[in-house]
């Protein structure tokens, strides 16, 4: 088990936390632990767990919701039932269960929310608890280092205003990913602000050691890329509208139209050349690697993105896609 420190001050009495997880067994217990005595609350949220999570959560204090297994899971799904046992005019914690939270970023965010009436979202800086231990945890730590001050939108673990949040009905529960940005678009659309902390706030631990979980995420990635678009894509939002066509295009349209139309006139192969300017492009922006595998990602994103829109088409919707596994 972690060893975590603890401040010595007592719990802010309008803060509670609700932490969602599946199967993460021994990170689970590092999660709730490092909430203990800086909430009111915790409430924890299992969505159909094998691996005796339940119970640990039970034994250290936690207050258990266990979804029901007949309708489909989604985490906005979890952390709306969590957001309902929850009342008052207080602030919410919401943490995934396989993240660790700084025990000082409670008390920091809470006095920020305190502090702005009209901010309902903060979050701070979320990191790889072993970025070295694969290149795919390493390129999640990346994409964790978002800019500071006011934001579109935050992630998965972010201390909220509660009365806010339930003034928009909460969290969008038939999304399979990209939960927390379409939130903090109707927070946003109400008057409301998001604000990043330069605070470090949470480790996450990914586990990504297999190109395969690394091109799941990615695949997710471009379904909550379509479906956001499909609901706030309108100006004057545009909402992950240009994400799902630079996923399209160079993860679909593009590497068709190529092949395609060189069967019928060779030299417009040479567009394929497309890909390596655009590689020492995004080479300059953010390094050989990150590049790389930006590119590799647009063809897992198209997938997504094509995958929700034939769902769409036939009025089926996606189970979620896991890539712990």
């Amino acid at each position: 088990m972690l060893n975590i420190p603890f401040d010595n001050a007592p719990p802010p009495a309008t803060v509670d936390a609700v932490v969602i997880g599946r199967n993460e067994g021994p990170r689970l217990v590092a999660c709730l632990t490092s909430l203990q005595g800086h909430v009111r609350r915790i409430v924890y949220v299992d969505s159909g767990s094998s691996d005796g999570s339940v119970t640990r959560a039970r034994d250290l204090g936690a207050e258990i919701i266990e979804l029901d297994t007949s309708v489909p899971f989604t985490a906005a799904r979890a952390r709306n039932a969590g957001l309902a046992l929850l009342t008052g005019d207080g602030f919410v914690q919401f943490v995934d269960g396989d993240c660790v939270v700084n025990r000082k970023w409670i008390k920091s965010a809470s006095d920020y929310l305190a502090a702005h009436p009209k901010v309902a979202v903060v979050c701070g800086r979320r990191r790889e608890r072993h970025p070295g231990a694969s290149l795919y945890n390493g390129l999640c730590d990346l994409e964790w280092d978002t800019p500071i001050g006011e934001a579109k939108a935050c992630g998965g673990d972010a201390l909220m205003r509660l009365s806010a949040v339930k003034e928009v009905g909460g969290y969008r529960e038939t999304l399979i990913a990209g939960e927390e940005p379409e939130l903090c678009v109707r927070l946003r659309q109400k008057g409301w602000s998001v604000w990043r902390m330069d605070a470090e706030m949470t480790l996450h631990d990914a586990q990504m050691t297999r190109f395969s979980q690394w091109w799941r995420r990615s695949r997710r990635a471009g379904h909550a890329f379509a479906e956001g678009a499909a609901l706030h894509g309108a100006p004057p939002e545009r909402h992950w509208v240009k994400e799902t066509y630079r996923a399209l295009l160079w993860g679909a349209a593009l590497p068709i139209g190529v092949i395609a139309s060189g069967f019928f006139l060779p030299w417009l192969w040479l567009a394929a050349m497309l890909y390596p300017i655009q590689y020492l492009r995004l080479w300059r922006k953010m390094g050989a690697t990150a590049a790389l595998f930006s590119m590799i990602g647009k063809f897992a994103e198209a997938q997504g993105a094509l995958e929700y829109h034939v769902n769409r088409r036939r009025g089926r919707a996606r189970e979620i896609l896991e890539y712990k596994n």
